[in-house]
C-alpha cells in the first residue's frame, strides 16, 4: 500500500487514518521506517498516545477534532504527501481535504460503507491520485518479513481471547476499544 502503491519516499508527511486498526498501526509503522513523518488519528486520548508509542509524530482525536484542519496546522497549510485511508465513507471527504497538492490516497478498505465522492475539479486542479490497494505480490510479503526477522517491524496484538470468548472479541472490536489485533485462540 505505502511502498509500491504510493510510492512512499523517505522524508514524506503520511496521515494513516484509524491508528488504532490492524491497517493503522502496520501503517505507522512501515511509513517511520521507510523515513515518512507520520500524523495519525484515532478516537480516543490512549489510542492517540499509542500511535505516538508507535512513531507518529502528530495525532488528532477524529472524534473531537476538524482533521484537515490539524493537519494544516501541522504542516503549515501544505497538508500531508500520503493518506492511509482503509474507513471509506466515513472518513473519505476528511482524507481528501488533508492532502496537499500533488497528494496521494492509497484505500484498502470500506468498514463504514462504499459510497465516496469527490469534486473531480478538486481532484484535477490539485493534482490528486486515488489508488487501490488490496493485498501484495508475494516478493512485497518477502521483503516486509525480512523487516519482521530484524525486528524493525511488530505486530501490535491488542488481546488474545481463549475461542469460547468470541463474543466478547467481537463485542470489543464492534465497540471501538482495540489497538491492533484481537486474537482468537483454539
Amino acid at each position: 500500500m505505502l511502498i509500491t502503491r504510493a510510492a512512499l519516499q523517505a522524508g514524506e508527511i503520511v496521515l494513516v487514518i484509524g491508528a488504532g486498526s490492524g491497517v493503522g498501526q502496520a501503517a505507522i509503522q512501515i511509513a517511520r521506517l521507510h523515513g515518512a513523518r507520520v500524523m495519525a488519528t484515532a478516537g480516543t486520548p490512549e489510542k492517540l498516545g499509542r500511535a505516538r508509542e508507535l512513531g507518529a509524530f502528530e495525532t488528532v482525536n477524529h472524534s473531537a477534532e476538524d482533521v484537515p484542519a490539524a493537519v494544516k496546522r501541522a504542516t503549515d497549510g501544505r497538508g500531508v504527501d500520503v493518506v492511509v485511508e482503509h474507513v471509506g465513507t466515513a472518513t473519505w471527504e476528511t482524507s481528501l481535504k488533508s492532502l496537499g497538492r500533488g497528494g496521494r490516497l492509497v484505500t484498502c478498505g470500506a468498514t463504514t460503507g462504499h459510497d465516496a465522492r469527490i469534486d473531480l475539479r478538486f481532484l484535477y486542479s490539485r493534482q490528486l491520485a486515488l489508488l487501490g490497494s488490496y493485498m501484495g505480490r508475494k516478493s512485497e510479503l518477502i521483503r516486509a518479513a525480512a523487516h519482521f526477522f530484524r525486528g524493525e517491524l511488530s505486530p501490535v496484538i491488542d488481546r488474545v481471547y481463549a475461542l469460547g470468548e468470541a463474543g466478547e472479541a467481537q463485542r470489543r472490536l464492534e465497540a471501538r476499544e482495540a489497538f491492533g489485533k484481537i486474537v482468537l485462540q483454539p
